[in-house]
């Protein structure tokens, strides 16, 4: 763990292994952990940016990426505040104001939002082996799973909602369910690393694996969208030639040479999350070199003033859109350069 440092003394993150050429510099990179560390509130809470919403997916995101640059104080305070406002089935809501927990904007609660907690809670863990953080953090994350698998489906695939007068919906997403995989594998380290075994979980995420792997007509059909063609790789639940193969099979569909990934197809628009997305999931598979191209891409959208990333760019009319410097774009980033620079948590 790091060594505590008297409040509002200036630091300078750890940057040097998220130094990679093409994509940041040391400076660069340092740039943009403080830029995340700016739009973080006071009480841990970090928005897409200041004024906008707060999704307890992208907030995890953006607390990850501290991590990777040592900010563990920092990323601690962000897993505090999911703590105390976590709702009592589990779950916390779509979206609040600002960060603001007395000012819900969106009173649904998403799986793929709720699970995500897992992953940031472990990735924390590797990086700081703080046994008192997971102890604290531990009944956080089994609420969270048991209420996302109160929604999965009999089929294995994960409902993607709950909304606010308590109905679910049974409609599954390959995106979400694909993260909600990713986030069980999670929890059950984290369980076994708490000599808690959870047996449930364990057929829990071997159905819903099979049913990303062999029943894509369980999931709505998104397939437009680069993330339902990524996650399932990303996600974990397709690995080895079966996860090379599908990268393969949809690359020319999907990216655009120098500019980054579409978000949709066939929208001229290429996003920095996305793109920073898939040089993770290419990363998982071995495929580092082409992992390094897709982030050197996406430099166009860096904001040197801020050092965060546009969330995205329309190539044919050359504009960025929308003009929005989010923190989780900046976390994805930086949790892309962290794994192919060897960050022991991330990798």
């Amino acid at each position: 763990m790091t060594a505590p440092r008297t409040p509002g003394t200036p630091r300078t993150p750890r940057t040097e292994h998220l130094v990679l050429p093409g994509v940041l510099t040391a400076a660069e990179a340092a740039a943009t952990v403080r830029g995340i560390l700016a739009v973080q509130r006071e009480d841990g809470a970090i928005p897409w940016f200041r004024g906008h919403h707060l999704d307890p997916w992208d907030h995890v995101e953006a607390a990850m990426a501290l991590d990777t640059a040592d900010e563990h104080e920092a990323a601690e305070r962000a897993y505090a505040w999911l703590a105390r406002h976590q709702n009592p089935d589990g779950s916390w809501y779509a979206a609040y104001a600002d960060g603001d927990f007395a000012d819900v904007t969106d009173r649904g609660r998403e799986t793929n939002f709720v699970a995500y907690v897992a992953v940031g809670v472990w990735h924390h863990y590797l990086a700081t082996g703080d046994d008192l953080f997971l102890e604290r953090m531990w009944p956080v994350v089994h609420a969270a799973v048991e209420f996302v698998l109160r929604l999965q489906q009999p089929g294995g695939q994960i409902g993607w909602r709950r909304d606010d007068d308590g109905t679910d919906t049974k409609d599954a997403l390959l995106t979400g369910s694909s993260s909600v995989h990713h986030a069980l594998r999670c929890a059950l380290a984290i369980a076994e690393q708490r000599e808690e075994p959870q047996p449930d979980w364990e057929l829990a995420a071997g159905a819903l694996r099979h049913a990303i792997r062999r029943h894509p007509e369980r999931f709505l059909d998104k397939g437009r969208y680069s993330m339902d063609w990524y996650y399932p790789v990303l996600g974990g639940a397709l690995t080895g030639t079966e996860a090379r193969s599908r990268i393969k099979e949809s690359w020319d569909r999907f990216v655009v040479p120098g500019l980054g990934v579409r978000c949709v197809v066939p929208n001229p628009w290429v996003t920095g999350g996305e793109s920073a997305e898939l040089a993770l999931a290419l990363w998982a598979v071995g495929e580092s070199d082409h992992a390094l191209e897709i982030l050197q891409s996406i430099q166009h959208l860096r904001d040197p003033d801020s050092g965060l990333y546009w969330t995205g760019y329309v190539f044919e009319d050359e504009t960025v859109w929308p003009r929005e410097l989010t923190a989780w774009t900046a976390g994805s980033l930086l949790l892309a350069v962290a794994a192919l620079g060897g960050h022991e948590a991330t990798c």
